[in-house]
């Protein structure tokens, strides 16, 4: 409907469906779409939120007390190489995974003995660089004998420059050994041996399972090994060898550094402290693992479950409230206790070691029984920690110009409302279906009337009665 006066124009727009009439304003879209941004704003406070633990004093109690009790396993039943009640167990655990990969690869016997199966494994996985020095020439040009060749061969190292050192020798027929800060390679290293495929890439897979069966094979020790036997060296430990055979290989100077940590990881292999070892260190920290994260888990379900009633529990509600990975308030847990895990690991450690050194320290016996494991698992949580911190510090700007964001759209919003009980005017502009009908006409006119008067018409231009409109239409006077 529209009312005109010169240059005074009032529209009133009508949207006509099938289903009848609806009145569109601007105003419920701008209240939309602000509420829309408030949400986008919302969320963005939120991630930030996310980003942030959220423990209590008994979380933090709980955590630290899961690490000083896995600290005192580690101290009294990992212990180090020969004097480790864990360490024990999983030698025999070890050595039973061996016979069950011999099993898979076609060993069979009667008496399951251990030793028969990795002179199987041996013999299957056959290798150029398993010289022991056991009257080998190689036992007088650098020391190698059966107790350290595992170490000092590089293709028996388990870490990628051991791997590309031992298809390099399988294809090349050699052995490369590190001693005394030097890269030692025997050419002809054994003459029957014959690396399997008809082609590069073949060559190339039959070496890489070469390598690895034989390290399987030599985990537990030689076929020909008395008591316990040398295993394959840890990884870690391990990498001392490779810092030695990367420098050499590229003219670079080994330092008296290199060649002492490489002399001291030598030396704690011989007296024990081997892959199988390295296994019994994870048993404590994997343990602290389980622990906290079971704690969490079981706190925040039991919190859960007392806010809400049975029939409105709901499995995906409870997962998404108690979930022990993805969130910030386990990690920080998991940092405070492998941080006690360590201290306890560590101080042990130092204690012993000054004790074994008669008041000076030594730093084999402190190598020994430091757990490596453990140290890296919290080295792992601190770079989480940091990470996070960096994270949050970089969005606390956005999450703040955010809320500064809010409030002013919440004004908005809070004004947008106020005119829109202004202008509810819902119920009046149906007075169309009222114009339809004849016997409805007086309510429609005075729909249109309280429409008008809503809308702030001058009380002068508003048509009252059929009347007006009669004479303005009609041109007799204009209102």
């Amino acid at each position: 409907m529209q009312q005109e006066k010169q240059n005074d124009i009032c529209i009133l727009e009508l949207d006509i469906t099938d289903e009848g009439y609806a009145f569109a304003t601007s105003i419920e879209s701008a209240i939309s779409q602000a509420e829309f941004e408030k949400e986008s704003l919302r969320e963005t406070i939120d991630s930030v939120e996310q980003l942030r633990p959220h423990c209590d004093k008994l979380d933090y109690a709980l955590a630290a007390s899961s690490g000083l009790m896995c600290g005192l396993i580690d101290i009294f039943l990992v212990g180090k190489p020969g004097d480790s009640s864990i360490g024990d167990a999983t030698d025999k655990w070890v050595e039973g995974r061996v016979k069950d990969f011999a099993k898979l690869c076609g060993w069979k016997s009667e008496d399951g003995d251990a030793s028969d199966a990795i002179k199987f494994l041996e013999k299957l996985f056959k290798i150029p660089y398993d010289q022991r020095g056991a009257g080998d020439a190689a036992s007088i040009i650098f020391d190698l004998s059966p107790k350290n060749h595992h170490f000092k061969s590089l293709g028996h190292n388990p870490t990628l420059l051991g791997l590309f050192f031992s298809i390099l020798n399988q294809f090349t027929n050699q052995s490369h050994f590190v001693s005394e800060g030097e890269l030692i390679a025997l050419q002809e290293a054994d003459g029957r041996f014959e690396l399997q495929g008809s082609n590069i890439t073949a060559k190339l897979f039959c070496g890489f399972i070469n390598w690895f069966g034989h390290l399987i094979s030599d985990i537990s020790g030689s076929s020909g090994s008395k008591g316990r036997g040398m295993g394959i060296p840890s990884p870690f430990w391990a990498w001392t060898n490779d810092v030695i055979a990367i420098k050499r290989s590229s003219n670079i100077p080994v330092s008296e550094f290199d060649k002492a940590f490489n002399n001291l990881a030598l030396t704690i292999y011989n007296n024990g402290y081997d892959m199988r070892f390295q296994v019994a260190q994870m048993v404590p920290v994997f343990l602290n693992e389980i622990i906290v994260r079971t704690i969490y888990s079981v706190r925040r379900l039991i919190g859960y479950i007392k806010k809400t009633s049975g029939e409105k529990f709901d499995f995906r509600a409870a997962w998404k409230n108690c979930e022990p990975f993805s969130n910030a308030s386990v990690k920080r847990m998991l940092t405070v206790a492998h941080g006690t895990f360590c201290l306890m690991d560590a101080g042990d450690a130092t204690i012993r070691a000054f004790i074994c050194g008669g008041g000076n320290f030594n730093i084999e016996e402190f190598a020994m029984r430091l757990n490596i494991i453990g140290v890296g698992r919290f080295a792992i949580s601190l770079f989480g920690e940091t990470k996070r911190a960096v994270t949050i510090g970089r969005a606390e700007g956005e999450a703040g110009f955010a809320r500064r964001k809010m409030q002013i759209v919440d004004f908005y919003l809070d004004s947008l409302r106020t005119l829109s009980e202004i202008y509810n005017d819902r119920e009046l502009v149906n007075f169309v279906e009222g114009f339809k009908s004849s016997d409805a006409y007086i309510e429609a006119f005075e729909k249109s009337v309280r429409l008008a008067e809503l809308r702030k018409v001058p009380d002068e231009k508003i048509l009252r009665t059929k009347s007006d409109i009669d004479n303005y239409f009609g041109g007799g006077n204009n209102v």
